[in-house]
């Protein structure tokens, strides 16, 4: 369990340590030096495990799959959710981020041809609900350039935890999202290069405190975070495991006020609980696989994170 419990910590604060580097630094950069950064990581642990020889590499339609992962959960989500960053708080980020476990079981079911109950759509419309309202009350009754933003963050996080958990029942968790992120670099490198070089005299300008938060979501909300997952996953198993997310939108409130010295008033808090509780009774009711086919996911570490891991049953 505190295995689990040190994962899902590290990606609860992904969205302040992004907001600190996003202050002083273009967003995009920020969004992709960081999958560069992790690509590095992850390329040792596949050397270290001996899964770059030609044997143990993916094979035919799985590179496709990892493109998918790769789109959703090392560019996608890392980019909309940096650009939101610098427009709202982390705890708004928190909040509508937090149905991203039921948006990746949608896209779960989906992929699997399955049928979720009626009682998971009427948790998944209720969460929909409390997040586009709680945005509303944010934006004084209309919806903000950054609620946009972290929607589309949402979305494309799920698609990549849904393909991602698929796949690692191939792969293996650690290797999916390492293989994701080699797969990305022929984009990656080049853009982070070309940005770097574009963003000079900015990148020089950065304090050490833009370059923490930087250093953060690069090597833990990316990565590290990924290693004690999947390690709590494996010792704790997912069912006990799974539910510490639970604690997460908390856990970047918290991380929100302590870091940024963001201001946490009760309604934010009542979101929150809300869609906590809404998201528990979405796991609760979440679809079960039809025989033969791939278990189907609940979601993995939601994620205010853009670090979360791929999902496994989750």
């Amino acid at each position: 369990m505190l295995l689990g419990f040190i994962g899902v910590a590290i990606f609860s604060q992904t969205l302040p340590f992004t907001r600190m580097a996003v202050a002083e630094l273009d967003a995009t950069f920020v969004a992709l030096a960081r999958a560069l950064v992790a690509t590095l990581l992850a390329l040792a642990l596949l050397w270290q495990r001996g899964a770059l020889s030609a044997a143990h590499r993916p094979r035919g339609g799985q590179w496709f799959r990892l493109a998918v992962t790769a789109l959703g959960v090392v560019i996608g989500f890392p980019l909309f959710s940096s650009l939101a960053m610098r427009e709202v708080p982390a705890s708004h980020g928190a909040i509508v981020i937090g149905l991203l476990p039921l948006a990746t079981a949608v896209f779960a079911a989906w992929f699997g041809r399955e049928r979720p109950s009626i009682a998971f759509w009427a948790a998944a419309l209720a969460g929909s609900a409390l997040v586009v309202g709680f945005a509303l009350w944010q934006g004084a009754g209309a919806l903000q350039h950054a609620d946009w933003l972290l929607f589309a963050a949402m979305v494309l996080g799920a698609l990549g935890y849904a393909e991602g958990g698929k796949l690692s029942r191939e792969l293996g968790g650690l290797e999916t999202i390492s293989w994701a992120l080699v797969v990305s670099l022929p984009v990656v490198l080049p853009t982070v290069a070309w940005m770097a070089a574009q963003t000079l005299p900015q990148i020089a300008a950065a304090s050490a405190r833009a370059w923490l938060g930087m250093a953060y979501v690069s090597l833990f909300s990316m990565f590290i975070g990924f290693v004690f997952w999947y390690a709590g996953l494996a010792k704790g198993g997912v069912a006990r495991v799974g539910q510490i997310q639970l604690l997460q939108p908390f856990m970047t409130l918290a991380g929100g006020a302590l870091l940024l010295a963001e201001p946490l008033d009760a309604p934010t808090i009542g979101f929150a609980v809300a869609v906590i509780a809404v998201v528990a009774l979405g796991r609760r009711t979440a679809v079960r696989a039809a025989p033969g086919s791939a278990t189907s996911a609940t979601s993995g570490p939601s994620a205010a994170s853009a670090g979360l891991p791929p999902a496994r049953s989750r």
